[in-house]
């Protein structure tokens, strides 16, 4: 029971790997754009499982312990707070780190190459357009891709 609580490497190792892979995994996924974070497609779900255990070994190490697992966790849930807190701050923070809204469609015309770049296809666009009430693109008034991927709508009068 006693080598559950021994750390295989110094604390502040631990802390160091989890900062190095939170901020890396979150420019991996910032990278990926917003799209992939609005709606999880089963693909999505396998990623995220991979990812996990392809960075398991980056934070733990040879350390197997509770203590670490506990220390890990705390490190990563202090390192979400933190942006948090500093994204609620910072207006230029909150746009690095979250983004900004991407216009798809204005006045009734849907932007091609908006939906491309942000890899938003026809067929989601016309379902999250059904969703909110519009029949066609060119009842649209205003549609956004929101910094969580989710598409907003906005009909004209």
């Amino acid at each position: 029971m006693q080598s559950a609580f021994e750390l295989a490497m110094p604390w502040w190792q631990f802390v160091l790997r989890a900062v190095a892979v939170y901020v890396v995994l979150l420019f991996l996924i910032r990278l990926s754009g917003k799209r992939t974070m609005g709606q999880f497609t089963p693909f999505d779900m396998l990623l995220i499982v991979l990812l996990g255990n392809a960075v398991q070994n980056a934070l733990l190490g040879k350390d197997t312990s509770l203590t670490g697992g506990i220390l890990l966790a705390s490190t990563l849930i202090a390192m979400n707070w933190l942006l948090g807190f500093i994204t609620a701050r910072s207006r230029r923070a909150e746009r690095v780190i979250e983004g900004e809204p991407v216009v798809l469609a204005r006045n009734g015309k849907l932007f091609d190459r908006a939906l491309k770049r942000e890899l938003v296809s026809r067929a989601d666009f016309h379902e999250a357009m059904r969703q909110q009430g519009c029949a066609d693109v060119s009842e649209v008034k205003l549609a956004l891709l929101e910094t969580n991927g989710q598409i907003s709508i906005v009909a004209k009068d």
